[in-house]
């Protein structure tokens, strides 16, 4: 009897499935595939924070608007550079970040300052012409620029007058392109009365001012165009009305506070002259008190208030204020300069001697300590770089030189310096009578001391005339 194997009715055979193996390979490369490409960045994982999204050019040029009605300068630059960035091909933006780059040299202290900016604004006042060559806003900003930039005390005098013919030609353009460009025909005259030409000056800031009297730029030149009148009154209420639109902006406050101060040193009435010192000091206090509200470390105000002291006759109080101003500004040897002068004009000569060998010199961060009459607790010793001569710190070098030859003693003998010093002066600035006349009472001291004379106390020095740049005015054309 054959017994045949019975047959697996209910349970499958184990064999393989092609299928499902080419399913669980694919399977497990794309795992592979997947962690490889999170761990190399390729693939983010889930539940992650968004990426913060990408500014537009709008947005930053607002913000620097803003910052610019604050008062906060260099913020406003920085926001208007961040515009340019993101949108470079927008001429408006890039003409805007020229005129808060120029503006914003009305609150720098020294020259080199001054010149690097003015040279950043024009850089960027040349991309925007480049990329809209007929925008009138464009061109009357470029004036605008061009006009700053032909400052003599930065530039020579042939450089000032092809800057004002350029600038001239730019504001000529603008109008041409659009008559009823107010910007244009504000900067227009300010252009003509750097270029003597006030009576066309006075005739175009009028017609600005009765185009858009809410423009701060209008009322800022018609002030300057009254200022080159004589007529200080009328500009301090035109600064006033520029200063009612941009309360924070505070070069307008010492501009009206440096026309107060000129009222004051013209007025023959020593009561008059008592209040209008006081109203200059107010505008300026008032200065400060914008910088400290909005965090600006501004030495400026400072500078300005110590002028006014200075004139006052008030040295004490004028030295103080310079030395607050180094308290910002610690490598700063224009503001030395005006310290060794203040201590000049104080009779402190011994005490001037380190302060305006910073100015003229330079000193070391223990030096500059000597310089400020001692460092205290929020002053920071510094390094300082000495001034080249040039018309603005001529006044710092022929002081130097004098009290360095009056006080000039066999035992202690300053004049190998003093000569040095007076003798560069004498080579820049010899045709000048004045200064031609104080360093030849200088050299005088000198050469006697070589001949075995001893000098009197403080020879020279009371000869010595009162120093024209004494303090830094707020920089205009």
């Amino acid at each position: 009897m054959n017994v045949y194997q019975k047959r697996a009715i209910f349970r499958r055979r184990n064999e393989s499935n092609v299928y499902r193996m080419f399913f669980w390979i694919v399977l497990i490369l794309g795992g592979i595939w997947l962690i490889r490409s999170v761990q190399q960045g390729e693939i983010k994982p889930l539940f992650q924070p968004t990426p913060t999204p990408t500014r537009f050019a709008e947005s930053y040029a607002l913000e620097g608007d803003a910052q610019f009605t604050a008062g906060q300068l260099e913020a406003a630059i920085t926001a208007y550079r961040e515009a340019v960035r993101v949108e470079p091909g927008n001429a408006e933006t890039w003409a805007k970040l020229a005129r808060i780059q120029t503006y914003s040299t009305a609150l720098l202290v020294t020259d080199p300052e001054r010149r690097v900016r003015l040279a950043e604004a024009l850089e960027s006042i040349n991309q925007a012409a480049t990329l809209a060559p007929d925008d009138s806003l464009v061109r009357a900003i470029r004036s605008f620029v061009l006009d700053w930039n032909a400052n003599p005390t930065l530039v020579d005098d042939r450089q000032v007058q092809a800057y004002l013919t350029e600038a001239n030609q730019e504001a000529v353009r603008a109008l041409q392109l659009d008559s009823s460009n107010t910007l244009a025909l504000a900067f227009f005259a300010e252009i003509l009365v750097d270029q003597q030409r006030w009576t066309q000056a006075d005739q175009y800031i009028i017609q600005a001012l009765e185009r858009d009297p809410t423009l701060m730029d209008v009322h800022r030149v018609h002030a300057y165009v009254l200022e080159s009148l004589g007529q200080y009154t009328l500009a301090i209420e035109a600064y006033d009305q520029a200063i009612a639109i941009t309360p924070n902006l505070t070069f307008l406050h010492l501009r009206a506070g440096a026309n107060y101060r000129r009222l004051a040193f013209d007025s023959p009435n020593e009561e008059v002259q008592r209040q209008l010192y006081e109203k200059s000091l107010e505008y300026f206090a008032q200065c400060a008190r914008i910088n400290e509200q909005i965090g600006v470390e501004d030495p400026v105000p400072y500078l300005s208030i110590a002028k006014t002291y200075s004139q006052m006759g008030e040295f004490f109080i004028a030295a103080r204020n310079v030395q607050k101003a180094l308290e910002f500004q610690p490598d700063n040897a224009d503001v030395y300069g005006q310290l060794g002068v203040i201590y000049f004009k104080s009779r402190n000569y011994e005490g001037s001697i380190p302060a305006l060998k910073c100015a003229v010199r330079g000193c070391t961060a223990q030096e500059s300590c000597d310089g400020r009459g001692g460092c205290g607790a929020n002053d920071t010793p510094a390094n300082v770089t000495g001034l080249d001569l040039s018309p603005n710190t001529v006044v710092y070098y022929y002081t130097y030189g004098s009290v360095l030859a009056a006080l000039s003693r066999p035992k202690q003998n300053y004049c190998p310096e003093a000569m040095d010093v007076l003798g560069e002066v004498r080579d820049a600035y010899g045709s000048d009578q004045d200064i031609a006349g104080i360093v030849a009472a200088g050299e005088e001291i000198c050469r006697s001391l070589a001949d075995g004379d001893v000098p009197g106390p403080n020879a020279s020095l009371e000869a010595t005339p009162t120093p024209g740049l004494l303090m830094l005015e707020t920089p205009t054309p």
